[in-house]
């Protein structure tokens, strides 16, 4: 299987059959979810299983965490030794390469997009993160900071440059990702609701179909 002009990642995985799908459909990332709230969170013992499939460089196994604190950070570091975290929260700069230095992974910084002024934000980052991600700002009323399936206008990053592969997210599915990637551009779309048959329930089909729509894109 040759390798797709455009990454992907799947997100908030955690049954084996789903990680088996992502990774036979040529996912270069899988993620897992750490944050209580959400109906993805897994332990993160659970999660050094499930990537079990992943080392050996078949794919990035990324740790979900939303303004995490130390102690999460170090039972990550320890359990599953994830290639790289990804920041959902309001992490400054500056936690941002605290957090890099602690783990030894390298970082996602998760920007929120409703408008062109939010990716003033991605200028702060850049020199801290080693990749930005851009999803939809999560509705107020929102318990969640992602995987509610919000989608932002994807135009808005036509054109823009960025010093390493950055991610899109939100609102994508294996119907809407080739037009996503047209319109913005994007080098690594990342999918977690838009595969799903039900909240936290990922379902390998449609993690199939959406890879093949990627690999096509």
């Amino acid at each position: 299987m040759s390798a797709p002009r455009v990454a992907s990642k799947i997100c908030g995985l955690s049954t084996p059959a789903s990680v088996a799908a992502a990774l036979d459909g040529g996912a270069a990332y899988l993620g897992f979810i750490f944050f209580e709230k959400s109906p993805r969170n897994v332990a993160p013992q659970d999660a050094a299983r499930l990537a079990q499939p992943a080392r050996g460089g078949r794919a990035q196994v990324v740790a979900v965490t939303v303004d995490p604190s130390d102690i999460l950070l170090d039972r990550l570091s320890e359990a599953l030794a994830p290639d790289l975290v990804q920041l959902h929260g309001q992490e400054s700069p500056e936690r941002v390469r605290a957090v890099a230095q602690r783990t030894g992974a390298r970082v996602i910084k998760v920007l929120h997009v409703s408008e062109a002024a939010d990716l003033d934000a991605a200028a702060r980052y850049e020199g801290a993160a080693d990749h930005l991600m851009f999803e939809a700002r999560p509705p107020k009323d929102a318990a969640l900071p992602g995987g509610v399936g919000a989608r932002f206008d994807w135009d808005l990053m036509a054109g823009r440059r960025y010093a390493r592969p950055w991610f899109l997210a939100g609102g994508l599915d294996p119907w809407n990702v080739a037009e996503a990637v047209s319109r913005s551009g994007a080098p690594v779309v990342d999918v977690s609701s838009g595969v799903e048959r039900g909240p936290g329930l990922k379902d390998p089909a449609l993690i199939t179909a959406f890879l093949d729509a990627v690999r096509r894109a």
